[in-house]
């Protein structure tokens, strides 16, 4: 059975997810204690060696990140738990980790429980994905974004991706290093991952890394590192060029 528990500073969100876990998913998953905030937090995980983790990430004393930094080891899976703080789920998404929101429904609890106990004992490079995220979250200048293949996790510098190109519901991601790196995901939810700053979406199924923009073509192609060329489309055309060249 995986051992739970849940870290948030709001009482009844606690009570609400071990209501949630028992009527749902009693067979699989015992919880063994609950915290606070981070003290408490890094206590109950100190004394209970967890398997998973429901963890929030604005508390009283400190974020679900600073709690994840004092652990020594992360032996544990984590679903976030946090209220519609864009920043925050950015950061969770760019690391490839789940998160459920406040006020918690009970489809979406479902499917991230479910995902966890499917996961349980495989190998999630868990640290690696916590760092990328607590990095986002801390503003840390160069980013970095996981990248899960069918049997490879990639941790790739923003700064590496040339561009990307979507096929349906997979997205290549061409590199720097001549890698090209394909993804289970349609073009809108790697949009979602990428710095907006950086990045843009120059035509439907082309994303472009403007720091790698050479030149824009009468062709209507923008020339790109190691030659590469990215269309852009006449809907995107003012849009696109006005974001890169200005």
């Amino acid at each position: 059975m995986i051992k739970a528990i849940l870290i948030d500073d709001e009482s009844f969100v606690r009570d609400e997810i071990r209501e949630k876990i028992q009527r749902n998913f009693d067979k699989e998953i015992l919880v063994v204690s609950e915290a606070g905030g981070v003290e408490e937090g890094i206590t109950a995980i100190q004394n209970n060696d967890p398997d998973l983790l429901f963890l929030d990430i604005n508390m009283g004393d400190g974020t679900g990140f600073d709690l994840l930094k004092k652990c020594v080891t992360k032996n544990f899976d984590i679903i976030f738990v946090t209220g519609f703080d864009q920043h925050a789920i950015k950061a969770i998404k760019v690391g490839a980790l789940d998160y459920i929101l406040k006020p918690i429904d009970d489809d979406e609890f479902k499917i991230a429980v479910q995902k966890a106990i499917d996961n349980y004992q495989n190998e999630n490079n868990l640290e690696k994905l916590i760092e990328i995220s607590s990095d986002y979250f801390r503003g840390v200048e160069k980013k970095r974004v996981i990248l899960k293949t069918a049997d490879t996790v990639y941790a790739i510098y923003e700064d590496d991706i040339i561009y990307c190109r979507s096929d349906g519901n997979y997205t290549t991601f061409y590199t720097q290093q001549m890698e090209k790196i394909v993804v289970s995901k349609p073009l809108k939810q790697v949009e979602e991952i990428l710095s907006e700053e950086v990045f843009i979406r120059c035509h439907q199924s082309y994303i472009v890394n403007k720091k790698h923009v050479l030149k824009y073509s009468k062709q209507g192609v923008l020339v790109v590192h190691l030659d590469f060329k990215v269309p852009v489309s006449s809907r995107r055309k003012d849009y696109a060029l006005k974001r890169i060249f200005n």
